[in-house]
């Protein structure tokens, strides 16, 4: 198990909660939206509503690394996923402006425990946890969990040369919403 020096900065957590993904299954990427809890939502596109995981191997422990750096650890990450035989789909996180994206992986058939330390293992602060109901934001550095409903929107990034690209528009960010609760 990681062992880190610090808790994640509150900065860095409300990017995190701010964070909108797109998720591509096949050819159609659809944005998962922080919403308020009970507001919102749509069809859960998992047909046994199991949770989905997004998890990221980019800039671990927050701190922006070389391209080439990212992308190694993504493939490894993803060949990972692949010997695990779990269900995944590709993904993208970012704010919600689009200035900052990172790739990921929606992942099916992940405890909760399970994911937390596949994202310490990558250095990672956190990951979510979609579920039909909620979005939640799970740290891996300690037991926190932020918890919010979620909206779907119809995707705008595109994996395009290598990378993912905003298009159709913009990011839509919804009003507030997030529950905090720190598990006794």
């Amino acid at each position: 198990m990681h062992a880190f020096a610090a808790p994640i900065a509150a900065q860095q957590w409300a990017h995190y909660q701010r964070a909108v993904v797109d998720i591509r299954f096949g050819n159609h990427t659809l944005r998962v939206v922080p919403s308020p809890l009970g507001a919102g939502g749509g069809s859960f596109p998992e047909r046994s509503h199991r949770t989905i995981h997004v998890i990221t191997a980019f800039n671990p422990r927050g701190r922006t690394v070389p391209v080439e750096k990212n992308k190694r650890d993504h493939n490894v990450r993803l060949d990972d996923l692949n010997r695990r035989s779990v269900t995944w789909w590709p993904a993208a996180g970012g704010d919600p402006d689009g200035v900052h994206i990172e790739k990921s992986a929606a992942v099916v058939g992940l405890s909760e425990a399970e994911a937390r330390e596949l994202g310490r293992s990558l250095g990672q602060d956190a990951v979510f946890a979609w579920t039909p109901s909620t979005w939640r934001l799970l740290s891996c550095v300690d037991s926190r969990v932020d918890e919010c409903g979620w909206r779907m929107a119809d995707g705008g990034w595109r994996m395009a040369d290598g990378g993912w690209r905003m298009a159709d528009g913009g990011w839509r960010m919804a009003d507030g919403g997030w529950r905090i609760t720190v598990p006794g």
